[in-house]
């Protein structure tokens, strides 16, 4: 019996899986409503890119890359947190209304989804987010494509909420995204 995927941070040398697997990602049927990239844009980009893109996310305190790593050494799922400043421009261009961790490039490979994979990747990511003396995380957020129910249930499954917060999705406004966010747990 092949062991559990164990969750670490990415590291900075893992450049080419993570291209690899983020193009896997976009080619996925769902990436359309998924993900604000696309498998044509991604290709593209030199591979000076993914080092910069990988190493940033391997360490410090503004952006952590979480992979699910199996027996062979393959990866089984990733996730993405960057963190947005109080004021700050965020991601998506806006301006944070406070201290947050974003979670992005959220991806489980089909033959291990269901199996409570995700969670452990969250779980992860949260702890990691919590874990900052500075800034000090006051919420998680996501946003998800209000045509991905599969997405939705399963964040919301993980105690996501909707903020109230609405976006049109980036190449197709007639779409909207909707925000869900985590508090900080009370301590």
């Amino acid at each position: 019996m092949s062991r559990a995927p164990v969750v670490r941070t990415v590291r900075a040398d893992e450049w080419a899986t993570a291209k690899e697997f983020r193009l896997d990602a976009l080619r996925d049927p769902a990436a359309h409503v998924a993900f604000l990239d696309t498998y044509e844009d991604a290709v593209q980009r030199p591979d000076s890119f993914w080092r910069e893109r990988t190493e940033g996310a391997a360490g410090g305190t503004s952006a952590r890359q979480f992979v699910a790593e199996v027996a062979d050494g393959g990866w089984a799922g990733s996730v993405v947190v960057l963190v947005e400043r109080l004021g700050a421009t965020d991601v998506l261009g806006g301006r944070s209304d406070c201290d947050q961790a974003h979670i992005v490039g959220v991806y489980v490979r089909p033959e291990y989804r269901g199996a409570g994979l995700l969670k452990e990747l969250f779980d992860v990511a949260a702890e990691w987010a919590w874990s900052l003396e500075e800034p000090r995380v006051e919420r998680v957020r996501l946003f998800v494509d209000e045509r991905n129910g599969r997405a939705r249930a399963a964040y919301r499954k993980l105690g996501f909420e909707p903020t109230g917060a609405i976006l049109p999705v980036k190449n197709d406004p007639s779409a909207r995204e909707f925000e869900l966010a985590v508090p900080r747990p009370r301590t």
